[in-house]
């Protein structure tokens, strides 16, 4: 590629032939393009009267949902631009756990409504102040004027948000039950350490998805379920107030480090080499008896012959389990993972699990390991096919987010596109008030912000021209800042009535990445995408 001026007539070459360069606007109004076509796939998702999508992977498997972060995770871009946004579900899903097609669907607004002004020339510095600006102005209004707090020892208000969550999903049909379960699940897993609140969902709350029987017969288990049997038969399949050894070693002979050759010229010298080995697991076993175990759990492989030992010693034991059920187990039973059995004390043995039992449902055996003061969860799914099965869980995963996010910050805004008209009204109110250049980009976010009501109406059908007229008429005087769109009928509603209140750290967080993703790809003025020579390639 030719780079530079012409000096004396010879080109100066810079970059190398093959490699593609674009800069200045056509970049961003690509960058811009590309945010626009992710959220157009994404916008009829949004809202209960929200679309299913289908995606077929090259394998043939199928996915069918409307979480707009189950649907990016599954669609292949080529455009940096749009593997950018896709990421923000990504963020969004991480941080709240709900809010993804919002999310989606409001960045690429924004990016749309810089358009016009990088098309008059403004200086994309220009358009990015205006925009912090109004991102500091819609936290600070959403958390002062247009929130309301609520009482998190009120299962009733705590009810009202998870259900505003779940209205949009194919849950609703069993609402109740859903609310019952995300409660629960959060509850037990709620701590208090040194003065901070921890609910680690990822850790501490599994869901166990067994096909079969009605999704009416899901329930929250107090302790851990593990899609484990018994390793002998002769084991017992239920101890009542079971003392527990939790391990991370395999009982079985050790192996040589490398390859370990034996050479025997005798006969008997193969049973002394047999009688060796029942040597090294006897002792093992001696470790654990030690410390008078009912059962014993380890993530790694338990050999036959430790196996015939543990059953002489009337010891039940499970074997290759995940680590990350281990420290579920951990929690539950107040047990201490041992890396060796010769390192067992009386403290490492677990004693605070009431319960375990061997279940066989359906064709299955699982193991229940449960305690009334377990600070881990495990949410049992069930339903008629695979497929559901799977969304369900992406719906109860939202739900339990958003039980965790209002206990943190309990405090809730309007749903139905309520939150996002009142900053609009607000915002192009003080627009006004904005000297210079800044003040159109400032204005601009107002207009964006309409897209989430615009949304709402479209996809049920309704009137938009008429509605959104309406509802800017609503919230011009600032005091309507509960009126939003109901999502079912497309008409105007007071969300106090319709009682569809949303988390206010999930609206929060879906305009702060919405803006700043929006900002970061404004930045972007240069994209350099060079392929290496196949010389170069063949040379390393």
């Amino acid at each position: 590629m030719l780079q530079g001026g012409m000096r004396n007539n010879a080109p100066i070459i810079v970059l190398s032939q093959n490699t593609q360069r674009e800069h200045g606007p056509r970049v961003q109004l690509a960058n811009i393009n590309a945010a626009k076509t992710v959220a157009d796939v994404i916008r009829t998702s949004l809202g209960p009267r929200a679309m299913l999508k289908m995606l077929m992977d090259p394998m043939g498997g199928i996915v069918m949902t409307n979480d707009g972060n189950a649907i990016l995770r599954e669609i292949t871009v080529k455009h940096p631009a749009a593997k950018s946004i896709i990421e923000i579900a990504r963020t969004q899903d991480e941080e709240t756990g709900d809010g993804t097609t919002s999310v989606i669907v409001l960045a690429g607004e924004v990016m749309v409504s810089a358009q016009p002004f990088l098309e008059q020339k403004v200086h994309p510095t220009v358009i990015i102040q205006a925009f912090r600006l109004a991102l500091d102005d819609m936290i600070k209004w959403a958390e002062d004027k247009f929130s309301k707090p609520i009482d998190v020892k009120n299962e009733e208000e705590l009810a009202i948000a998870v259900k505003s969550c779940l209205a949009t999903k194919m849950m609703s049909e069993h609402m109740d039950l859903a609310v019952k379960i995300s409660l629960d699940a959060v509850r037990a897993i709620s701590v208090e350490k040194a003065g901070y609140h921890e609910i680690d969902i990822k850790r501490y709350c599994r869901i166990e998805k067994i096909p079969g029987g009605e999704i009416a017969d899901s329930s929250v288990v107090k302790g851990v379920v593990l899609n484990k049997d018994v390793v002998h038969p002769k084991m017992k399949r239920r101890i009542e107030k079971p003392r527990i050894v939790l391990l991370d070693c395999s009982l079985e002979y050790r192996k040589g480090e490398s390859q370990t050759a034996l050479e025997m010229m005798q006969e008997h010298d193969f049973s002394k080499v047999l009688e060796q080995e029942e040597i090294e697991i006897r002792k093992q076993i001696d470790d654990i008896i030690a410390v008078k175990p009912d059962l014993i759990i380890t993530e790694k492989g338990i050999s036959d012959m430790a196996q015939h030992f543990l059953v002489r010693a009337g010891i039940t034991a499970l074997r290759r389990l995940k680590k990350t059920d281990n420290n579920r187990l951990a929690r539950v039973s107040g047990a201490t993972i041992c890396h060796d059995t010769k390192d067992l004390t009386e403290a490492d043995v677990g004693t605070n699990a009431d319960l375990y039992e061997v279940v066989k449902v359906g064709d299955e055996y699982f193991t229940y390991i449960t305690s009334e003061k377990s600070t881990a969860a495990t949410v049992v799914l069930r339903g008629p096919s695979k497929d559901i099965i799977n969304e369900v869980e992406r719906n109860l995963q939202d739900a339990v987010n958003c039980v965790r996010n209002v206990l943190l910050n309990p405090k809730v805004v309007p749903g139905g596109g309520a939150i996002e008209m009142a900053l609009s009204a607000a915002l192009t109110e003080k627009s006004k008030t904005i000297d210079g250049v800044r003040q159109y980009p400032y204005a601009a976010i107002a207009g964006a912000l309409e897209v989430i009501p615009r949304t709402l109406i479209q996809n049920c059908g309704g009137n938009v021209l008429k509605e959104l007229t309406a509802l800017r008429a609503k919230h011009a005087d600032g005091e309507n800042w509960s009126w939003g769109i109901n999502g079912v009928t497309g008409k105007l509603v007071d969300m106090n009535d319709l009682g569809i209140w949303d988390p206010l750290s999930v609206r929060l967080q879906v305009l702060k990445t919405a803006i700043e993703t929006s900002v970061m790809l404004l930045r972007i003025d240069d994209i350099v995408s060079g392929t290496k020579k196949m010389s170069d390639v063949n040379s390393k």
